[in-house]
């Protein structure tokens, strides 16, 4: 028997519903959602059964296995311990949670369960990192000097759960990436807020004036320093998710946008008689983005249209964070029939996602040094 798995909330799910569908070791797919009529047009769309307008009903169908948790960030802790404590394998969006009291309980809960948590972090599944994780397990990088992370998007007209949203809780994007090429965790922050956020813009009810945060995280057992910045109002800039890093041979640069390829900085010594490095530029080539992923897959990594089986029409599905999200449907389903801890386990996660909260406590107590809890084993 296949899996079966329930998707929670259908905005931001929508798009992983015919990827669990193709996936070859998933059965069924249950749609789950409050709105009645958009889990409706999906399960049409997708030649779904009628699934549920809650979680807890989902959580008391003896039939689903796993649940893939899409829903609000306030949301994310308490759901992800129900699930696990109705025995269910769980996928949740990020941020893990947005306290360390939520973080730990989270781990307490998943430990000795038996079950898989996996937190779906984009960053380190899309093309970039991929293909720079490759040059930097090459050793094309030479020595890392540094890295810079950030996620610039407005959240104006988003739902009044984001208003005021303390950046740094969301900081996984930016700062995951140089956390696993390395392989470490983060020791300390110094955190700054930047700006001043409109009173207007105040009304999630966060405690948080900044719109914008910049911090430098302190790794465990590395020189580099991780510079993120993370900005979520009041910044005139296009939407921007990605992160740059330079080492002694090569660097590499990130626009951020899903539609811009990045490049490379190839260091050259000094022309004879002239002071100063030569950089060449070079576009970064192309990872092969469905390496590693099942066939019925791989098409996913790219913006395409599909048809599976009952489905009364094509649909187009995106493939927004570039690619990622084929690689984290498939790396979830494959530790549950592995039976094995997925990539992002609980403590993983708690280790991705502490260094922002503390972050932003840093930054309430103007820029402070904090130290980042421990949540290896």
């Amino acid at each position: 028997m296949g899996v079966t798995v329930a998707v929670v909330g259908l905005g931001f799910g929508r798009d992983f519903v015919p990827l669990y569908r193709s996936h070859p070791a998933v059965d069924r797919v249950v749609p789950v959602d409050s709105d009645r009529e958009r889990r409706a047009r999906v399960s049409e769309e997708f030649a779904l059964e009628a699934g549920y307008d809650d979680l807890s009903s989902a959580l008391d169908d003896p039939t689903i296995d796993a649940v893939h948790i899409l829903t609000p960030v306030a949301t994310h802790a308490d759901f992800v311990v129900a699930a696990l404590r109705a025995g269910k394998h769980v996928a949740c969006a990020v941020p893990m949670a947005t306290s360390l009291d939520d973080l730990t309980r989270i781990i307490a809960e998943h430990d000795g369960s038996g079950l898989v948590y996996m937190m779906m972090e984009t960053a380190v599944y899309g093309r970039e990192f991929r293909m720079v994780d490759e040059l930097v397990s090459a050793g094309r990088f030479g020595a890392l000097t540094m890295y810079r992370g950030f996620h610039i998007q407005n959240l104006d007209g988003f739902p009044a759960y984001w208003q005021g949203f303390p950046p740094m809780h969301y900081a996984t994007h930016a700062l995951s990436p140089v956390l696993a090429l390395l392989d470490t965790t983060v020791e300390s922050v110094r955190c700054l807020g930047a700006g001043r956020l409109d009173e207007k813009r105040r009304t999630g009810g966060f405690d948080n004036p900044f719109p914008a945060e910049i911090a430098l995280f302190r790794l465990h057992g590395h020189d580099l320093v991780a510079d993120v910045t993370m900005a979520f109002s009041q910044t005139a800039h296009p939407y921007a998710e990605g992160f740059s890093l330079a080492g002694e041979h090569l660097g590499f640069d990130w626009a951020g946008d899903d539609a811009v390829e990045g490049v490379l900085h190839r260091m050259e010594p000094p022309a004879p008689g002239e002071r100063g490095n030569r950089v060449v530029v070079e576009p970064a080539p192309t990872s092969s983005r469905g390496a590693g992923l099942p066939p019925s897959l791989a098409g996913f990594t790219v913006d395409t249209e599909v048809q599976l089986d009952g489905m009364p029409r094509p649909v187009s599905v995106g493939a927004s964070h570039g690619g990622s999200h084929p690689h984290l449907v498939h790396e979830f389903i494959s530790s549950i029939v592995e039976r094995r801890a997925s990539r992002i386990d609980s403590r993983v996660a708690a280790a991705w996602t502490a260094p922002g909260i503390v972050a932003h406590q840093s930054a309430l107590a103007d820029g402070a040094e904090r130290a980042v809890p421990d949540y290896s084993k």
